[in-house]
């Protein structure tokens, strides 16, 4: 492939490859598969918050080989946000900032758990870590027909958990979501309205991706030492909380930074995908670069579900 899909201030465009798209570091890689993110939805519809120059590759997934045939990939790090990203045919990267693809997966299957699925991973390490003591009762996956979350809904059944998924398309969505592990699927609705500082204590856990009120409901239903992780701000930055689960329940947020992860962590991540993720259970679309942007405006715009795949 010699094309490399930049956004300029005229907005997306695929263009002629230049040497420049490789981005700069002390080892390349020839890619063979990006996907496609909330995060990359919101850079190829100009959002200045996630490109910080123009022009740049989008991107923030790369996977691809070494020179020795070694299947790697880049999740975070900077790609598609700081630096040019992975909707290009190479890239060079330090090697600290590279991961090593574990052995079961293919370029294929490792593009579709992308970013969305290290994140998934990272949550679920960090709700176990958290935990003072094994999980005894249901965890809400919230935004659960999303990247992250139908890949946290199904690792989160596969190690034992009973889950609860919430999703605002419960009709839509509820077959497939009990195929993936969902014990009971929940409305969106019942979350999206201010309620009590302290509601009625039904939660073990918590892996939230939207943030917002969804997120603060979700803090005031958690059992006494119940631990949520936050990884996402689809439904706003702001956490429209009280102090009183903290208090009275003793309960933990835990923080979820995919970007900018220590590789100890990414690795606990990667192991946890690598010992629970069915591949299988992924639901995932291929795209070419041509068809990129037209999935990024689905994703925007809530219709999304499950993982786009860029085979480049």
């Amino acid at each position: 492939m010699n094309q490399s899909l930049i956004v300029t201030e005229n907005g997306p465009e695929v263009v002629e490859r230049q040497e420049a798209h490789a981005g700069e570091g002390d080892t390349q890689i020839s890619l063979s598969h990006s996907s496609v993110n909330y995060k990359d939805a919101m850079a190829l519809d100009g959002n200045r918050g996630i490109l910080r120059e123009l022009p740049m590759v989008p991107g923030i997934d790369a996977v691809g080989t070494l020179d020795d045939g070694t299947l790697v990939t880049v999740n975070g790090r900077g790609i598609g946000e700081r630096r040019n990203g992975g909707y290009t045919s190479h890239m060079r990267i330090d090697a600290e900032n590279i991961t090593r693809v574990p052995s079961r997966f293919t370029a294929y299957e490792a593009a579709a758990i992308g970013t969305a699925g290290y994140t998934a991973g990272l949550s679920v390490a960090g709700l176990e870590r958290a935990a003072r003591s094994p999980i005894d009762g249901p965890v809400l996956v919230t935004g659960a027909t999303g990247g992250v979350g139908s890949i946290a809904v199904q690792l989160l059944a596969a190690r034992g958990h009973e889950v609860w998924a919430l999703t605002g398309r419960v009709s839509e969505h509820e077959a497939w979501l009990r195929e993936l592990g969902a014990a009971e699927v929940l409305d969106r609705a019942e979350f999206a309205d201010a309620g009590k500082p302290l509601q009625k204590a039904r939660l073990a856990g918590v892996v939230d991706t939207v943030g917002s009120t969804v997120l603060a409901n979700a803090l005031s239903q958690l059992r006494w030492g119940g631990v949520a992780t936050a990884c996402g701000m689809a439904a706003g930055n702001d956490l429209p909380a009280s102090v009183l689960p903290f208090i009275l329940r003793g309960v933990q947020l835990v923080g979820i930074n995919s970007v900018d992860a220590p590789n100890p962590v990414r690795d606990e991540a990667w192991k946890i995908l690598d010992e629970s993720l069915d591949t299988d259970a992924i639901r995932t679309e291929e795209v070419g670069l041509d068809g990129v942007v037209e999935v990024g405006r689905r994703l925007l715009g809530g219709r999304g579900s499950g993982r786009a795949v860029v085979t480049l």
